[in-house]
């Protein structure tokens, strides 16, 4: 009897505190309580064609995601999200040296792996003055395999490999700085 009443208590003790606590960390919302944001494509002064459209829309979709604000057209909402890729670069690892006995010219030093390092900088403008409220900077990297030659005699590889391959990276990039970017940019305190 005892027990009985000591599990129902507890029970009710737990069911009582939870329909209080909130799971998460509630509503967020951008730094001045924008809720409605102005998203252009990102500048890109880097030397890699094109993948301001990826940075641009990995942003969107992670608003569209979370709910925390509603990207609209520019002339509707007060403050603009305004995105450069600094730079990109991609740093050749897994350095090799050519076997003599190789089919490779004496002394050929081969990469075997690249990671490819991306800057970018965020800046949330107020429209009707122009200053900034909120700016941040951001780094990622991400590593990829390089083509591979392994047949004897074939001293070539196929360049669409180590383009997709460069491409497909960039997203995953892209994904993971756009998360960063939106957590940074809505997190409350």
């Amino acid at each position: 009897m005892k027990r009985t009443f000591f599990i129902i208590f507890g029970l009710s003790l737990f069911i009582s505190s939870c329909v209080h606590y909130q799971l998460g960390t509630g509503r967020r919302s951008l730094t001045g309580g924008y809720q409605q944001v102005a998203l252009p494509l990102f500048k890109n002064k880097s030397m890699e064609p094109g993948i301001e459209v990826e940075f641009t829309n990995a942003l969107m979709q992670e608003f569209q995601r979370s709910k925390a604000v509603k990207v609209v057209d520019k002339n509707l909402s007060e403050v603009e999200l305004r995105g450069t890729i600094e730079s990109v670069s991609y740093v050749p690892g897994g350095l090799k040296t050519a076997e003599p006995s190789s089919v490779m010219p004496s002394g050929s030093v081969i990469a075997t792996a690249y990671t490819i390092q991306v800057r970018l900088r965020i800046e949330l403008i107020k429209k009707h003055d122009q200053s900034v409220v909120w700016s941040g900077s951001f780094s990622g990297e991400r590593g990829y395999s390089a083509p591979q030659v392994t047949i004897p005699g074939i001293n070539s590889v196929n360049p669409n490999y180590n383009l997709s391959a460069r491409r497909l990276q960039m997203g995953l990039i892209a994904n993971d700085m756009m998360i960063e970017v939106h957590d940074r940019m809505t997190e409350t305190f």
